[in-house]
């Protein structure tokens, strides 16, 4: 209970924080801000950036190819939380969990193949992301393992297979199944680094591992065969396959290396977006197209980041109040 009221007292202060950032110029002066109570580094891949254009505006000019935009989870807390918190967002779209570690990575904006060119590739290559990560950081947020393990390559090569099938059968499972061990020891490792890498960065901040949202429902007889708007032309069986052997375990995986680390937290949002798949009609995760036939490639919208933004708002609050 005592933790508990600790957590709202947080919360009260941010809104109050917030309250007094909208007061009048001529009522409170022209003082400058006050500087944040806490330090927070947000790092990930495009669950965390939004990139799409069902998860808000590109906000950052120039563009560096990043793709963040102003409805994504770490732009809504910085909104909600107020002065409580300075928020340095560095996460980039299509970020493997070495791009967050060590890596330069070079960003690709929205060129994705199969859709027009994006007129401003390519884009200079952006530092690592735990380079942003500093000795007085106090949170650190951190969404990645989605392309460590190969997923859009994984989407891809179902949606290819699936063409050709009718919507029968398991072709990508019977092509790609034997891989999938590989790729989770590797998931598994990388993590296990750049958790030791964000440690040894801001040796004294609460590091929140945040999973990925249910991308696929349980009954997969929601899901439409060649719908563009759900998962267009992967079978059934193959998104049985990719829920139960794919993406659950890839959780598993992210969560047993947060498990294992001293000063981190695994963040679950894959239990309260269970009815919110892209099968689902009050979805939170886009299908290949978005309702508006905007690409989306199966990521996640603003109602989406609503969620996670609720519950890795609970998980920080959580994080900096006094023990």
């Amino acid at each position: 209970m005592a933790r508990f009221r600790t957590r709202l007292a947080l919360l009260g202060s941010a809104v109050a924080l917030t309250a007094g950032a909208l007061a009048p110029a001529q009522l409170v002066g022209a003082q400058p801000a006050a500087a944040a109570d806490y330090d927070w580094v947000a790092l990930g891949d495009s669950y965390t950036a939004g990139v799409i254009q069902a998860a808000g505006d590109v906000f950052e000019i120039p563009r560096d190819g990043c793709e963040r935009t102003d409805q994504s989870y770490p732009q809504i807390i910085d909104r909600d939380l107020g002065g409580l918190i300075e928020l340095t967002n560095v996460s980039c779209g299509a970020a493997t969990i070495e791009d967050v570690t060590f890596r330069a990575q070079q960003p690709i904006g929205r060129n994705v193949p199969g859709f027009p060119e994006d007129p401003d590739y390519p884009f200079p290559p952006v530092p690592p992301q735990s380079e942003a990560v500093k000795p007085g950081t106090d949170v650190i947020t951190v969404g990645v393992g989605g392309n460590t393990f190969g997923f859009d390559e994984i989407l891809r090569k179902c949606l290819e297979l699936g063409q050709g099938s009718e919507g029968v059968g398991t072709p990508c499972k019977d092509d790609l199944a034997g891989d999938i061990p590989g790729k989770l020891t590797k998931v598994g490792k990388d993590y296990d680094e750049m958790l030791a890498k964000l440690h040894e960065k801001g040796p004294h901040a609460k590091i929140l591992a945040v999973g990925y949202p249910t991308i696929i429902p349980k009954d997969t007889s929601k899901c439409r065969y060649n719908d563009i708007h759900q998962f267009f032309s992967i079978t059934q069986g193959d998104l049985d396959w990719l829920r139960q052997d794919v993406l659950e375990p890839l959780n598993k995986t992210i969560e047993k290396s947060a498990e294992a680390h001293g000063s981190a937290t695994f963040v679950n949002l894959y239990d309260s977006t269970e009815k919110h798949s892209v099968c689902d009609a009050g979805k939170w995760v886009e299908g290949i197209l978005d309702s508006d036939d905007r690409p989306a490639l199966v990521h996640p919208n603003t109602k989406g980041h609503r969620n996670a933004a609720d519950h890795v708002t609970s998980a920080i609050l959580n994080a900096i109040a006094p023990s």
